[in-house]
This record gives structure tokens, sequence and C-alpha cells, in this order.
């Protein structure tokens, strides 16, 4: 299991296909969970863990790793399910989420499998907004679950949202008045920590869940007769999300005569694997890494003020 992604810098092929790699695994029980190849470092027997005194209950421990110190979370407890028991026989899934690197501890890991991105479809609207539900899909007449990982983190791990005072000014605030700014993800903490940044900056905003549903949006706002290049300011885009992932919605967009031209920010926590050079090659304007609310400010910020110089 340690070498089973040996060949991941291979998997970079896949990027702007609308394709991806589920690395697929178990908690307590029968049910199958997926987990993008990308996220994933290393896959390992569970090494022995030191106890962290009055840490979260999440938090088994940590490891020591190729001169690293990284958390193992219980993932079946973090999601409401029964804790795994002992360390013992476990495997450890070490994933880079948001510039952070962590350890998910999990029954059994089982196989990695080619899909399209148009096979993973968000969780039913049953769920609920308490849903760890970030997608599904069915694999040999199985369901597969996929996990909001970004919404464990932020209940294990906290998060930051304080922007800095001197990374905006009020004349900066003053230009968003009037501008729009759609955003494209699938995890609803996700959608939120931008759309508190467009809060602070003061400018309206749309959410959608993937890339399906964004370009669908700009076409009914095309169908509308609205001025893309005059009211939207830009397209702010996770890049893994179900049906249309992020690197295919910015394909579509340059290739779409009404779309062509508006300007799209990549944003997502895939930051050890997608480099300038893939944003490039999709046509997309600029990356960002998650999460950072200084650095996305400032490039929301600057954006706001380029379209306004734009359109004055």
């Amino acid at each position: 299991m340690s070498n089973i992604l040996d060949n991941v810098d291979q998997r970079t092929q896949l990027a702007g296909r609308n394709r991806l790699e589920l690395l697929l695994f178990r908690l307590c029980d029968k049910q199958q969970f997926g987990i993008n190849v990308f996220k994933v470092q290393e896959v390992i027997i569970c090494p022995d863990l030191t106890q962290i005194p009055e840490s979260n209950m999440i938090v088994r421990g940590v490891a020591h790793l190729r001169g690293r110190t990284v958390p193992i979370m219980d993932l079946s407890h973090a999601i409401g399910q029964m804790p795994l028991g002992g360390e013992k026989g476990k495997f450890v899934i070490v994933t880079e989420y948001n510039r952070s690197i962590q350890g998910f501890l999990v029954g059994s890991v089982d196989r990695i499998i080619n899909m399209n991105w148009e096979d993973i479809l968000p969780p039913p609207k049953g769920a609920g907004k308490n849903s760890y539900l970030t997608a599904v899909t069915r694999i040999d007449n199985q369901l597969v679950e996929i996990i909001d990982v970004e919404k464990v983190l932020k209940e294990v791990m906290g998060e930051n949202f304080n922007i800095s005072d001197d990374v905006i000014s009020d004349e900066a605030k003053a230009v968003a008045s009037g501008q729009h700014v759609l955003v494209a993800d699938d995890s609803s903490v996700a959608r939120n920590q931008v759309k508190r940044v467009l809060d602070y900056l003061g400018v309206e905003s749309t959410l959608v869940n993937n890339g399906q549903e964004a370009y669908d949006q700009l076409k009914a706002w095309v169908a509308e007769g609205k001025d893309l290049q005059k009211w939207l300011a830009l397209i702010i885009s996770d890049v893994e999300m179900p049906m249309m992932d992020g690197y295919s919605l910015t394909t579509k967009i340059r290739k779409d005569p009404d779309l062509k031209n508006v300007y799209v920010i990549l944003h997502t926590s895939l930051s050890g694997v997608f480099n300038n050079a893939m944003v490039e090659r999709v046509g997309a304007n600029k990356f960002i890494p998650k999460y950072d609310p200084d650095e996305l400010t400032k490039v929301i910020s600057e954006r706001l003020n380029e379209h306004a110089a734009e359109i004055s």
C-alpha cells in the first residue's frame, strides 16, 4: 500500500479533461468513501502516535513522518460515526489541504479508480446542511460517499478569518459598488469563506455548487441580456467539483463567444499539485491556493479595481 501513489505525477494529465482518480477507503463498516488522489501524499499503515494533551477528541495523536509532525484525525469520529478502535492494523491517508498536512485514520484502503467528474454527483437534497458529504458516485453498483474534508478541518482545526487592516483601503471598497462575482465551489465551508471576503469588500455575489451550475448561470445571464463584460467582475472557482470541474469550466468559458473574456480565478486546495502552467493551459487568469483571507482579499480587490477601470 505504501507505493499505491508512486505514479501520482503522471495523473496530472487528467486535469482539464473533467476526469479524476479516487482513492477508495472504508471506515467502520462496508460503506465506501472516496478522496481525490491529488489531495493524497501517501498511504501508510498507522504508525505509533504521540498523544497531545487537551487536544480535540477527533485528533488521535501526532505522527513523525519524514521530518514533520503530522496530526492524525479519526475520520469516522469526525463525521459523526463511531470512532475507530485501536490504531493497530488501521491505515493513515496523509493529505494536503489548504496549505497544511494532516493524516486521516481509516479502517482500510481499497484501490484507486479513474472516473469522469460527470459521474460525480452532488449529495441528495435530503442530506441536509449538516451533512459531511460533498458528492456521491456509484462504483460497481455501490454508493461511494465523498466527504467534505474542508468542513472536517474547520470543525477540528478551526478557521482563520482575520483580514489585516492594511490589506484594503476605503477607496478600494468604493469601486465594488455595481460589480458582481460568481463563486463556484462544492464545499459549503469554502463558499462561505469566499462570501465573507466579498461581503467585507462590499461586492454582491452569486454562489453555486459546481462548474455545471456556474456555466448554466452564466448562460442564463447572457439570455437575460446582461452585459457580463461590464457587470461581472470575475469568477472564483474551485477545481474539483461534481459534474464539471473548474478546469473544464474554464476551458468551456474560453470556447464560448459570449463568455470568453470573463476573468477566472481558480481557488483550490490542490496547491501541492497544480501550478501556473496548468492554469495557463486551460486559460484561467490566476491561481490562488486555499485559504488565506488576506491573500484572497488582496487578489479580489486588485481585480475589482482593474475591472472598474476597464468599464469607466
